[in-house]
């Protein structure tokens, strides 16, 4: 009996552990053939169902998630089609409630596994193999959490509160099952979560249980030596268990070699001690995902969300100030109680703390989850289809909504990783950072922001703050403007971004023979040289008030990206010149 599992993912860079940890648990199974195939939702559904039938497997089974099960549902009911004694199996959070009607409106489908899967998959795939000539119902009824067709009928096994002794789960990573070639690896030290917010799926999941601390190390350091680029754990949150945290940390500091991880942490849980180990750790070594949601304490009670959040600001300044740990912040926009001024005063108080990153994201009313129970409650107006967004509700409107997702997209594009820091400074000596979005999304409308190149990235930013200030003030913007530009992408000759255009006079392209020292560059580098006198010399928030020349010093190569030195005058290039593959901020 061949099986294959497959999911369709957001992204390429995207990799399932599902699968893996799936099949891993059936690897001992004789006379099973199992066949993981990945692919995205990106793909033709034409292409995706050749690929899929080319398998020819006895049983397939999809791993859905909001942003793939419609196209999930119509590959199932064509494969029903051309194959209709192919079974079909789904599994995933987003078919794990509202079961029946989802059958019922998808009669291709002949079973789902409800939550976590490992044993069920297991039991099915052998009773499927036993009853190859002739399944009996009885014999599924008594697998836990499965549903299935019995004639005309949906029947289910027991629904039970017993959960998979996790060290009993083999590591799919040393049995092979696990694609290294993907850019991003997820990894689980624990399944579970310690809170009960009423927006996340994982409130109803029960307590949280861990893999043995023995196990953790184990796949961690089959990782780190299989020297896998970024691992990101999808613990909900990693360090519920502070000394946890701390001695996974810790391990990972002692035996890493140039392995970048992401965490998801609640930050008001961290102690002195995690801190201490968190100041040992290297510069891009370590990713937080720290899930603020709101600044209001009311309305994150509302939700049942518990959160110090005094402690939650402390301890992100800390970690900003005392360590090198890449920070990225999350807000929920539509939450109970949080109107369009409310949400305003969260982002100002998370971007006071001058984080890397601040994500926003419009609620999700999940399947399943007890914020549909309070969003039917409270007169909330939500999409019907994945991905659930809420469309209004009685303190946010829908153009609200589309100003919030507004500046979430301008987020992305203006602040996040520091490209428009220089800029920003000049704008908030008049207006908080907040109002500067709002301004700016009210500009922008519903304006398509996608698919920009960094040039015109920067040119929308000059044009939706045009009506900001008068002109002595938006040439001085418009300067920092370029000087940001620089430092991210090198100004090609007769082609400066629009804004800076009439001072194309005042730029200049030197050779490299005009830096009197290059010995210090790696083997082979490519460099570019570009000149350019601004108003100020914007390398410092002490900016100097006459006119600076400068410098910047783009280095390239193959598999280092592209590297920026700012110099004031010109000066040999500093020993490490190019040895990072990210542009980098004035020196």
């Amino acid at each position: 009996m061949k099986i294959l599992l497959t999911t369709l993912h957001a992204k390429y860079s995207h990799a399932s552990l599902a699968l893996p940890c799936l099949a891993a648990y059936c690897r001992d199974i004789p006379d099973v053939e199992i066949a993981i195939r990945e692919w995205t939702v990106n793909e033709p559904r034409e292409h995706l169902l050749k690929l899929v039938m080319a398998e020819q497997a006895d049983v397939i089974a999809f791993s859905c998630y909001i942003w793939n099960i419609e196209r999930t549902l119509r590959i199932v009911s064509d494969i029903n089609k051309i194959a209709p004694k192919t079974k079909i199996l789904l599994g995933g959070p987003e078919v794990s409630f509202g079961i029946f009607d989802l059958m019922h409106d998808n009669p291709s489908v002949d079973f789902v596994i409800k939550g976590e899967g490992e044993e069920a998959f297991r039991h099915l795939v052998e009773t499927l193999l036993h009853e190859q000539t002739g399944m009996m119902p009885d014999c599924l009824a008594e697998i836990d959490h499965l549903f299935y067709r019995d004639g005309d009928e949906i029947a289910s096994g027991p629904i039970s509160r017993k959960n998979l002794e996790l060290d009993t789960l083999p590591s799919p990573f040393e049995a092979g099952l696990v694609d290294f070639s993907k850019p991003l690896i997820y990894y689980e030290t624990s399944r579970g979560c310690p809170f009960s917010c009423a927006f996340c799926l994982s409130s109803v999941e029960g307590a949280v249980r861990s893999f043995s601390l023995e196990r953790i190390k184990s796949d961690l350091l089959f990782l780190m030596n299989n020297n896998v680029a970024q691992i990101k754990l999808v613990d909900r949150t990693f360090n519920y268990d502070a000394a946890r945290a701390d001695t996974i940390w810790a391990f990972i500091l002692e035996h890493n070699r140039c392995s970048h991880f992401h965490f998801e942490i609640a930050a008001d849980l961290l102690t002195d001690r995690n801190m201490q180990t968190l100041s040992r750790v290297p510069e891009q070594t370590f990713r937080f995902e720290i899930g603020i949601q709101s600044a209001s304490q009311t309305t994150l009670a509302q939700v049942k969300r518990t959160a110090d959040l005094p402690r939650t600001f402390a301890n992100v300044r800390q970690l900003k100030s005392d360590t090198r740990i890449e920070l990225h912040l999350d807000l929920i926009a539509g939450l109970p109680g949080e109107g369009y001024t409310g949400f305003l005063d969260s982002l100002q108080k998370v971007a006071d703390i001058d984080t890397q990153d601040i994500q926003i994201e419009p609620l999700k009313l999940l399947k399943g989850s007890p914020m549909q129970e309070i969003g039917r409650r409270e007169g909330y107006c939500f999409s019907d289809f994945p991905p659930y967004t809420i469309l209004c509700n009685p303190w946010l409107s829908y153009d609200d909504i589309c100003r919030i997702e507004t500046i979430g997209r301008l987020l992305d594009l203006f602040n996040n990783h520091g490209g428009f820091a220089t800029a920003f400074r000049i704008l908030e000596r008049d207006r908080s950072f907040s109002g500067i979005l709002d301004r700016m999304a009210r500009q922008a409308g519903a304006e398509n922001l996608s698919s920009l190149s960094c040039r015109r990235v920067f040119e929308l930013f000059a044009r939706l703050t045009e009506p900001f200030s008068g002109p002595a003030a938006r040439a001085e913007l418009h300067d920092a403007l370029l000087f940001d530009y620089c430092r991210c992408e090198m100004p090609l000759m007769g082609k400066l971004p629009s804004f800076a255009a009439e001072r194309q006079n005042d730029c200049s392209w030197p050779s490299l023979r005009d830096l009197p020292d290059s010995q210090s560059l790696p083997p082979g580098s490519r460099v570019k040289l570009f000149r350019y006198e601004f108003r100020h010399d914007y390398r410092t928030e002490q900016e100097s008030t006459e006119p600076t020349a400068l410098t910047f010093v783009y280095i390239s190569g193959a598999g280092r990206g592209l590297h920026v030195i700012v110099l004031s005058t010109e000066l040999p290039l500093p020993p490490t010149a190019g040895s990072t593959g990210q542009c980098q901020s004035p020196v």
